[in-house]
């Protein structure tokens, strides 16, 4: 098995049916949470940050690993300080899905936050460099259906967002 700082891998995994084993690599990773913070002003939170799978700036909702025995909701409140320096109110679980259970076997937890406002500096991972910006709820979901903003759980997160948003009258 090899381990890396957020992940390792898995092979020879029996079927559960046929009872037969294959060689299949599994990325046992890190649960994450993406936190959706909105503003009093119906205004969601972002920051951009260097992505180096793709090898390009990304704009994204604050997000990123649960630590060891951290609760998703905890590290997601966590995570919207670490990365953009804002805090919010009533911090709540509105969805988690699989990011990709062909090759991960983690969770990702999807967090909202509201009435965000900036409270301190952010205080990034060494390897973090993040711009943060606002923007209205409505540009946003623009951004996502234009491929502006590309990340998958990104888009996942405004996909149990959006329905909540719309039902507040927004």
């Amino acid at each position: 098995m090899l381990t890396a700082r957020f992940f390792s891998f898995k092979t020879a995994i029996r079927h559960p049916v046929r009872d037969i084993c294959g060689d299949f690599y599994v990325i046992n990773a890190r649960p994450w949470a993406v936190t959706l913070a909105l503003t009093p002003q119906d205004e969601l939170v972002l920051v951009q940050q260097f992505r180096f799978g793709v090898d390009e700036l990304s704009w994204e909702l604050p997000a990123g690993c649960v630590d060891e025995g951290e609760d998703p909701l905890k590290a997601g409140v966590r995570e919207l300080l670490e990365e953009s320096g804002y805090v919010g109110d009533n911090p709540r679980v509105i969805g988690q899905s699989w990011p990709n259970p062909a090759l991960q076997n983690n969770t990702c937890t999807f967090v909202l936050v509201e009435n965000a406002r900036c409270l301190t500096a952010q205080s990034p991972d060494l390897h973090e460099e993040l711009a943060v910006r606002t923007l209205p709820v409505n540009q946003v979901l623009e951004w996502a259906r234009t491929g502006i903003i590309r990340h998958a759980m990104v888009h996942n997160a405004l996909f149990y967002f959006e329905p909540w948003f719309r039902a507040r009258g927004a």
